[in-house]
């Protein structure tokens, strides 16, 4: 019977060792092991729910295909998962492989997701937070993800368990993307994502302001239905770069709704979002260079 090096009751009477700490050593190693083989590590988040942040992964790990990388997208909300739907694969279901879980395949992009679990759409997660995290331990240490060159993690509103479980796992993550829209409640709450990342010691790559006002398409002028500007203001005052506005478009829904990213078609939203994807590249190179 193995024995762990450690100095708990069961070690101590020759039986097999149950100490938590040497599980949660192993499960880190499986983690390291499967995260070694991708270059960079991005969680998108957010304050508050509502502000497109897995619009926004999708269509980042869309543009960051087009562009020739391998892409992985992680859908991290566990009782809120929407990135299947987004990338019009909500109807896979899990599969094993003789390397693991295999992710589900999206025209290229390698998927995983608590949807691809459920017996059906409608069915809900109800769980503590323990098991979400384990979910998502398993999401990283299990999933045959192979050689990438981004893994696009998007997280569930807030600053609660789940962010603080990624970062757990992942302490070479490449950084964080923070989304909010420009009213003031939800920057206040975007405010409070910047501080978490901030304190986890998290690269910030930047914030980007979605929902950011509405082109007229019969006289051009911008319609503020949530005002515009807020984003950039907060990143000023934090100090943190600001990444570029997305505008309403009334392509992005029905899109979302079919499977398709925005920035798959000629939309006015892609023609902003390609600022935000060479920002975060530039970002990225940047802290690089710092490390």
């Amino acid at each position: 019977m193995e024995e762990c090096d450690s100095n708990c009751e069961s070690c101590a009477t020759k039986e097999t060792c149950t100490d938590p700490r040497k599980e949660m050593n192993e499960q880190l190693a499986a983690v390291s092991l499967r995260m070694a083989r991708v270059k960079h590590k991005i969680m998108v988040a957010s304050g508050k729910g509502g502000v497109g942040k897995s619009t926004v992964t999708v269509n980042l790990a869309r543009a960051l295909q087009s562009r020739g990388y391998r892409v992985g997208v992680l859908d991290a909300d566990i009782t809120g998962p929407s990135v299947a739907k987004l990338l019009g694969v909500e109807s896979a279901r899990l599969t094993g492989g003789p390397e693991g879980i295999e992710p589900v395949d999206s025209k290229g992009l390698k998927v995983i997701s608590m949807a691809f679990a459920l017996s059906g759409t409608d069915s809900a997660v109800v769980w503590r937070g323990p098991m979400k995290m384990a979910a998502i331990k398993q999401f990283m240490s299990d999933v045959n993800w192979g050689d990438l060159d981004f893994l696009i993690i998007d997280l569930p509103p807030g600053t609660s368990d789940e962010p603080l479980s990624v970062v757990q796992l992942l302490p070479d993550l490449s950084g964080a993307v923070i989304v909010t829209t420009p009213q003031e409640v939800a920057l206040l709450d975007s405010r409070k994502a910047v501080n978490m990342v901030k304190s986890m010691k998290v690269p910030l790559l930047g914030i980007v302001e979605n929902m950011s006002g509405l082109r007229c398409p019969h006289c051009g002028e911008i319609l503020e239905i949530f005002k515009t500007g807020g984003g950039k203001r907060a990143a000023e005052e934090l100090g943190v770069p600001f990444l570029g506005a997305i505008p309403l478009d009334p392509e992005v829904a029905p899109l979302g709704d079919s499977g398709v990213a925005f920035v798959e078609k000629e939309t006015a939203a892609k023609e902003s979002f390609v600022k935000v994807v060479n920002g975060i590249l530039d970002e990225l190179e940047k802290t690089q260079k710092a490390g």
